[in-house]
């Protein structure tokens, strides 16, 4: 089931009519799919490529500083490679963010709400921990969103308040006015300091029902129908 926090149902006084959405996990196949795909490319168990990022101390903040910019593509792959080999995994450094990229494939359901929702005049913003230079490149930004707000080109990364004002300002919208939609919960926990509703995503079936919802906008017409 999606889940939301805080409150799910926006209050009397609160009318959500912004739409701020994460990259990674919600327009794409989940991050651990892609991770997985790593780690069968390098030899490792299943889980490996990730549970590396998240515990191998050089890997983890490679990835806070590539987030907020202070480290570029080449800087990461070489520190997430070398968590890597470090693990037992045979992989090179050079290529790695695009490998990730090839096996994080797009969500097209949730791609479609997108493109609908903002066509219904409601405004979107991206906003999104970057990871890698050409990490959006399978998708069209200004088609999409409103704005684009990507931590490594305003330095600062989810789950921080700040990243979430720079999107309701850049919106020019309230915080209390948008629902974000993002695939980690603490992510929605930073959010929901300045009073942004949040939407846990797991799939886009249940996702896309709830986000209309809330939106109020009509139900999206089934295919067949």
């Amino acid at each position: 089931m999606t889940s939301m926090s805080p409150e799910p149902v926006p209050s009397a006084e609160r009318h959500v009519r912004a739409l701020l959405i994460d990259y990674g996990g919600v327009l794409t196949v989940p991050l651990g799919s892609a991770f997985r795909g790593i780690a069968e490319d390098a030899g490792l168990e299943p889980s490996q490529a990730l549970g590396v990022l998240g515990t191998h101390e050089g890997a983890r903040c490679a990835l806070v500083q590539h987030e907020v910019g202070q480290l570029d593509d080449e800087g990461f792959e070489d520190a997430f490679a070398a968590a890597l080999v470090e693990a037992g995994g045979k992989v090179e450094a050079r290529g790695l963010l695009a490998s990730l990229g090839a096996h994080l494939e797009l969500d097209l359901p949730m791609i479609d709400m997108v493109r609908r929702i903002r066509a219904a005049g409601v405004p979107v913003a991206l906003v999104s921990n970057s990871l890698g230079r050409d990490c959006y490149s399978r998708i069209d930004l200004d088609e999409l969103f409103d704005v684009s707000v990507i931590s490594a080109q305003v330095g600062v990364r989810k789950p921080s308040r700040e990243i979430y004002r720079i999107a309701c300002a850049r919106l020019g919208v309230a915080p209390d006015e948008c629902l974000l939609v993002d695939d980690l919960e603490h992510n929605l926990v930073g959010a929901a300091r300045l009073g942004i509703t949040g939407i846990l995503h797991r799939t886009a079936e249940e996702t896309i029902g709830v986000v209309h919802d809330l939106l109020h906008l009509p139900a999206p017409s089934v295919a067949g129908e």
